[in-house]
């Protein structure tokens, strides 16, 4: 199954990434983990990553691309994927659908994690990276334990350590900037009728248990579509047996409306038997037939 994982900073992506690449058996591809493993073994994108690194500039779009291209012709993606951190915005969205059409790969579902923005400030502040695999954790809750708590690169216990900017001074600016241009990405794969959108708020368990749902689940309904159900909802809901006394009294002028033109044309007919049947008058000044 090919999936990508939308969410805010903080919303869990990385953790639920790695749980279901192990239940799935799908590579969790990371684009930082993708320009760290490129720039280690000197590949010619990581060269290029590299450079652009070292002077402070961005990486560019094209040449994550390039890796991600990569990545996805190893034999390990051909059952499937996990994109985590990819795409962030509508350009990068665009390009990756255009790649994965190219490669005959195209996406399978888009889930969208949502969590309020008091719980995402409390997550970022608690979460750490290993500095040696890269694992994500949360002190917080998702601290390492466990066959977890071993790091499988150096067999010793993880050494964890805070990004510069998990901490309450940038975690607003950066939640600001994802709303401005990743949030949009949720309209552009419901579209696609492939976006799945799970609360991810909870314990890790839980969460994961949603995740496996929404995964196997129909994809989320567009507005239109949710209206519409909404419209045939309401045609097909049952009328009371016991109308209010409102529609009691409406339904009682309506009949009485109907009614009045029938009680006057009765009255009409009535009244023109009554004429028909009276004697009839001599009009004043006639004739009389009198002896002379």
């Amino acid at each position: 199954m090919r999936i990508v994982l939308l969410g805010a900073p903080g919303s869990g992506k990385g953790t639920q990434a790695h749980r279901l690449a192990e239940s799935r058996g799908i590579p969790q591809i990371s684009t930082g983990d993708l320009l760290r493993a490129a720039v280690t073994r000197g590949t010619p994108l990581g060269l290029q990553a590299k450079a652009a690194m070292e002077s402070g500039a961005l990486v560019d779009d094209a040449l994550v691309l390039g890796m991600i291209r990569e990545r996805l012709a190893d034999p390990d993606a051909r059952a499937g994927f996990i994109l985590d951190g990819f795409p962030r915005n509508l350009v990068q969205a665009a390009a990756l659908d255009g790649l994965l059409a190219e490669l005959g790969q195209p996406l399978d579902a888009v889930v969208q994690f949502e969590v309020a923005n008091d719980e995402l400030v409390r997550r970022i502040s608690g979460r750490r990276t290993c500095a040696d695999c890269g694992r994500v954790f949360n002190v917080l809750t998702s601290p390492p334990s466990g066959a977890a708590a071993v790091c499988p690169r150096t067999g010793a216990a993880h050494r964890l350590m805070q990004r510069a900017d998990d901490n309450e001074v940038t975690v607003a600016e950066r939640l600001r900037v994802y709303a401005q241009k990743t949030r949009p990405l949720t309209e552009f794969y419901r579209k696609r009728g492939i976006l799945r959108v799970i609360n991810a708020e909870g314990p890790v368990d839980a969460v994961a248990q949603r995740l496996a749902d929404a995964l196997t689940g129909a994809p989320a309904a567009t507005p239109a579509a949710a209206r519409v159900r909404k419209s045939a909802a309401k045609r097909a809901r049952p009328k009371s047996a016991a109308p209010t006394k409102a529609r009691r009294g409406r339904a009682a002028r309506s009949t009485a409306r109907r009614a009045k033109p029938a009680r006057k044309a009765v009255r009409v007919r009535t009244a023109r038997k009554k004429r028909a049947a009276a004697p009839r008058r001599r009009k004043s000044g006639a004739r009389r037939g009198t002896r002379r």
